[in-house]
């Protein structure tokens, strides 16, 4: 089993799964990125798992249908008409099988409406709902929805799972909670490794819940040191999803 990170667009990721011989794709922007892969990797490709309907998660998934005659396309039920080609509708609790393993589907909606996780073997394919040291707007959801997938769908997996977000935003998300909490000792730490990584080229990701959990300032809404960072910025906030809320619309103006 492996999963191969595939930059897509200006900031985007795709990942490539592979288990017993058979490749899965979450998200492909750039269809020709993934068949390099797959042709370099030697292994045929079955399935793309798609989180949300948006362009940035679903623009290959036409010509790597065309590519790859018969291959499944799994995308949220909620988004059915929106996902091109899709071929099966999923949502939650419904296992995704790739070799003699299986995808479990969460349910995150809040970025889009129908926003589906897919949880394998250790690993969460977050799309755009939870980012490394962040999390994605509330563009068809309320607070509400993104508090629910933050903190009772995805609060249930353990510390060591591997996040694989669909953007490379991690320098920017960081940047932002050091600006909150500019001597809060994770963030800084991570902001300096993330630096270093990128002045390399190389992906911020994955990372893991349990870290995100220390730093991601999304992840942290319940704790008062946070709670009293963001109500510096706007002091009528109280309770943790109204500081969740907050804490998007500040990140929107960043």
């Amino acid at each position: 089993m492996s999963i191969h990170v595939l930059p897509q667009l200006r900031d985007n990721y795709a990942y490539l799964v592979v288990s017993e011989g058979r490749a899965a794709v979450v998200d492909p922007a750039e269809a020709e990125v993934v068949i390099d892969a797959v042709e370099a990797l030697g292994v045929p490709l079955v399935a793309i798992w798609n989180t949300h309907h948006h362009f940035d998660h679903t623009g290959g998934n036409e010509t790597l249908a065309e590519h790859y005659p018969g291959i499944q396309i799994v995308g949220p039920a909620k988004e059915s008409s929106q996902i091109p080609g899709l071929t099966r509708a999923v949502q939650a609790g419904d296992l995704v099988p790739l070799g003699d393993k299986a995808a479990r589907v969460l349910d995150v909606g809040c970025h889009t409406r129908g926003h589906l996780a897919y949880a394998w073997q250790g690993a969460l394919f977050s799309g755009d709902t939870l980012f490394a040291a962040g999390c994605g707007r509330f563009f068809e959801g309320t607070a509400d929805d993104m508090y629910r997938a933050l903190y009772e769908v995805l609060a249930a997996l353990p510390d060591e799972t591997l996040l694989y977000c669909g953007h490379e935003y991690t320098e920017n998300n960081l940047s932002f909670a050091a600006s909150l909490e500019p001597e809060h000792p994770a963030v800084l730490r991570k902001l300096e490794q993330v630096r270093r990584l990128r002045a390399q080229g190389e992906p911020s990701v994955p990372t893991t819940l349990g870290e995100e959990r220390a730093y991601n300032p999304f992840l942290r809404v319940h704790e008062a040191s946070l709670q009293q960072a963001v109500r510096a910025r706007r002091p009528d906030v109280a309770g943790p999803v109204a500081t969740l809320a907050a804490l998007r619309a500040l990140k929107d103006l960043w």
